[in-house]
């Protein structure tokens, strides 16, 4: 009888009455179970669930059921309908448990911490992995040791400041380019000396 205790009564009128249903009867196959199985008994000839407000009205005939008596069967009805309602309400119950928990738990400091951690060292390494491929060529670094460290340099220094102002350039430098065009001057001419830097000499 624990959730036939949940359906509180709000309003009692001639041949209509309202109850407080709980959540479990809000879902839309328990409204409609619910709903059938009043409006198959002989004496009932309305009966609306308002999900959102978890409101229970009941329009009936006094001279087939009094009060009572249809207290008692809307509670047979609902003790029938218990078991496949809170069967159907308990996976969604859990799976948003699960949501919640999981939710806080990506919220966290520390774990948002450790995600950014995690980003940046990725693309560290594949950065390195970049720049390194110059060196992986030993014949270019003994012929020519100076310039092989100073693109090496000029790569690190060129991957540092993308990485440093990636959020700048996606979300202001790119949309309004005339209001950072110092910053674009500042970047063709970093591109200019880099690419004269490569050039054989």
């Amino acid at each position: 009888m624990a959730i036939q205790k949940e359906f509180i009564l709000r309003y009692r009128g001639s041949e209509h009455v309202r109850f407080e249903i709980p959540s479990a009867f809000c879902t839309a196959g328990a409204a409609e179970a619910l709903t059938g199985r009043l409006l198959a008994v002989d004496g009932i000839y309305r009966v609306q669930v308002y999900r959102s407000q978890k409101k229970l009205v009941i329009r009936y005939q006094e001279t087939v059921h009094d009060f009572v008596g249809l207290c008692r069967l809307l509670f047979r009805i609902v003790s029938d309908l218990e078991k496949d309602v809170l069967a159907a309400a308990k996976p969604k119950a859990l799976q948003a448990a699960r949501q919640r928990v999981g939710t806080r738990f990506k919220n966290l400091q520390a774990f948002r911490w450790f995600g950014r951690k995690y980003d940046d060292a990725r693309e560290t390494l594949q950065a390195a992995k970049i720049v390194g491929k110059g060196l992986t060529q030993p014949g270019k670094f003994f012929k020519d040791p100076e310039k092989m460290v100073i693109d090496f340099l000029n790569d690190v220094l060129v991957l540092f400041l993308i990485r440093l102002h990636w959020d700048h350039i996606t979300k202001e430098w790119i949309p309004r380019p005339l209001k950072y065009r110092y910053e674009w001057m500042a970047v063709f001419y970093m591109i200019y000396l880099l690419m004269r830097s490569r050039r054989p000499r």
